[in-house]
């Protein structure tokens, strides 16, 4: 607390008394009557002293004497801010000065004294100007007053509150103010200027399954362990201290959340060499009484240069690790990724302007072929969506599509894309009137069975477009569809009886149980492209350096093509890429084929000119590559 601050007067006024023939509290000769001031002022209970121009005492009082531990009378002539410390700080000492020349009306300030036997106090040290000095430094007689007050029980009560405030009281450490008190001073530090490194670091950790302690056990239990994790984290602590910046503080930010502060940190390894640590301190089980209990933790760490970063821009990101390490599987600490938070941050950006997007047209869908791999004729083609985004550009599905699974703006994007690709899907009928009708295959989210009356929803498209049910083919992933029951399957099998059809798409990732498949209503597999990835090369002795064939995936293939078509669904094979491969797939006996082989997906128009390019009556045939862009 060293510093000034301007107060009232001390309850002592020597003042008028004092004039030019007694300015140093000296009796008048033959003076009878009530005490003088020189025994008032030597039996006051205040410490004082009075002061010259030149900062040296006068006189002392008792008291004074009696505080710091010394003879009153040896106190005369001594230089005044030296006996209460008010030269130890530039501030102080410059206010000080100006209380001697009569420009600032007061001084007053806490110092930490030591008495002559070695003990040290707390005082509250206040200087002011003698009541007949003039106050400005215009009397006649100039002199100050100095007044001393012991306030070290003050300080140490106020210490003690302090500490209750900034402690935790079930693990005594120091508490998330506390924490966030230090990190702020740590960061606004010039470091370097010291010797310092000018970095930081954070370890932030959770325990992982604390709630199931609790529950299981109680909240007593729950803090006894709390503790006990404290004690190791304290430990660690003291063992990883720096010659330079000490131990690491550790403190309880609340719940089963604590973190390691390391102030001028050396680089990464030595966060990272503190987090193993901790890892390895928790693992033995902890001896609570008559119980035995177990618990890891996940950790997040950051290390970085103080300069440019905040309390709250280090304790997001060690936030961000945190989760990271939790979901990476627990039980393990993750080094703070910038390039994977961006990702993140991306990911929060385009959740927040989803929905919005849909309102304001930012989606368009691109279509690719479905291909008969006998005749090579587009039999079909799968409506895939983009998201056309003002600032990251055009976003494949992957990018978003689980973002809208996760709020529920699948359902509104969902019909979107199922009015857009039917209405599409009319408009090549209407075109091609000669020509054979294609069908349009839209995918459809689980959350989409489940949030919306998806029957209702492709019943009145195909009403409102005009599209017949059997040229539209809805998709949904096998996981989705195995094990359905209740409403799933009501509504597969009411958009089947509908004319509908419906396809499991990337089979044989899940479950490939084609028994169960025969009781759904579901007309088409479509293969997923690892399969068919398999089918690179023709035999084991094309494949040519670091590659290899998997003989196996073909037997497989074959096996559920053939088993598929026992139970009456066609199969369509996905990422056919090479000739080989769609050669060997039409001997299987695949029934479609989609991928680069064919095209790519495009636009509307490139469908529309495949279409026109097969003529009147003839086939719309696709060969390798005539419909890549």
């Amino acid at each position: 607390m060293n510093g000034t601050s301007e107060g009232p007067a001390p309850a002592a006024d020597l003042g008028p008394a004092v004039t030019q023939s007694d300015n140093n509290l000296a009796p008048r000769a033959g003076r009878t009557g009530p005490p003088t001031y020189r025994s008032v002022f030597t039996a006051a209970p205040l410490a004082m002293a009075v002061v010259d121009a030149e900062g040296l005492v006068v006189s002392a009082n008792d008291t004074l004497g009696t505080l710091l531990g010394t003879d009153p009378a040896a106190l005369a002539g001594c230089v005044a801010a030296d006996l209460v410390d008010l030269a130890s700080d530039a501030g102080t000492w410059h206010a000080y000065r100006e209380v001697l020349r009569g420009h600032r009306p007061r001084l007053r300030c806490t110092r930490r004294l030591k008495r002559a036997d070695g003990h040290a106090l707390w005082a509250q040290v206040t200087v002011e100007p003698l009541a007949d000095s003039g106050g400005s430094g215009g009397g006649d007689t100039p002199g100050l007053l100095l007044s001393v007050a012991d306030v070290s029980a003050r300080r140490e009560l106020q210490a003690r509150l302090r500490h209750l405030q900034m402690h935790d009281p079930v693990t005594r450490l120091p508490n998330r103010a506390l924490f966030f008190e230090r990190l702020t001073a740590a960061l606004e530090a010039e470091s370097y200027e010291h010797g310092g490194t000018g970095r930081i670091g954070v370890c932030y950790l959770d325990l992982d399954g604390f709630k199931a302690v609790n529950d299981t056990h109680g909240h007593r239990v729950g803090d006894r362990l709390l503790a006990a994790v404290a004690e190791r984290l304290t430990r660690c602590a003291e063992e990883a201290a720096h010659p330079r910046s000490g131990a690491p503080l550790v403190a309880r930010l609340g719940g089963d959340e604590f973190a390691l502060l390391v102030e001028d940190s050396t680089g990464t390894d030595q966060l990272a060499e503190l987090a193993g640590a901790v890892l390895a301190a928790l693992q033995p089980p902890f001896e609570l009484s008559d119980r035995r209990l177990s618990v890891t933790a996940s950790v997040g760490v950051v290390e970085r240069h103080t300069a440019g970063t905040t309390p709250t821009a280090l304790m997001q990101a060690a936030d961000t690790t945190l989760y990271w390490a939790k979901a990476d599987g627990r039980a393990r600490w993750t080094l703070f990724d910038p390039e994977r938070n961006a990702n993140r941050m991306t990911r929060q950006a385009l959740a927040a302007t989803l929905r919005p997007a849909i309102e304001r047209g930012e989606f368009a869908l691109e279509y690719q072929p479905l291909v008969g791999m006998e005749d090579g004729r587009v039999r079909g083609v799968e409506a895939l969506i983009r998201w056309n985004h003002p600032q990251f550009g055009v976003l494949a599905p992957n990018r978003f599509i689980a973002l809208a699974e996760e709020d529920g703006s699948i359902v509104p994007l969902g019909r979107w894309i199922l009015r857009t690709a039917c209405r599409q899907a009319r408009r090549w009928q209407l075109a091609h009137p000669d020509e054979p009708p294609i069908f349009v295959s839209v995918n459809v989210a689980v959350r989409q069975v489940w949030d919306s009356d998806l029957v209702a929803d492709v019943a009145g498209t195909l009403e409102e477009t005009g599209l017949a049910p059997e040229l539209l083919q809805l998709e949904l992933t096998e996981s989705a569809v195995m094990g359905s029951a209740g409403r799933p399957l009501q509504v597969l099998k009411a958009l089947s009886d509908m004319g509908v059809h419906i396809a499991i798409d990337d089979f044989g990732t899940g479950y490939s149980n084609l028994a169960y498949l025969s009781r759904l209503p579901v007309s088409v597999l479509k293969l997923d492209g690892a399969f068919v990835r398999g089918f690179q090369y023709a035999a084991v002795s094309d494949a040519g350096p670091g590659e290899t064939a998997n003989p196996a995936d073909e037997v497989i293939v074959e096996a559920m093509v053939q088993l598929a078509h026992r139970l009456g669904l066609t199969v369509t094979a996905e990422c056919v890429e090479t000739s080989d491969q769609a050669t060997r797939l039409r001997r299987i006996g695949c029934d479609t084929g989609q991928g680069w082989l064919y095209s790519r997906p495009v636009a509307p128009d490139r469908i529309s000119a495949l279409l026109d390019h097969a003529g009147p009556g003839g086939p719309a045939g696709v060969q390798a590559g005539v419909g890549k862009p």
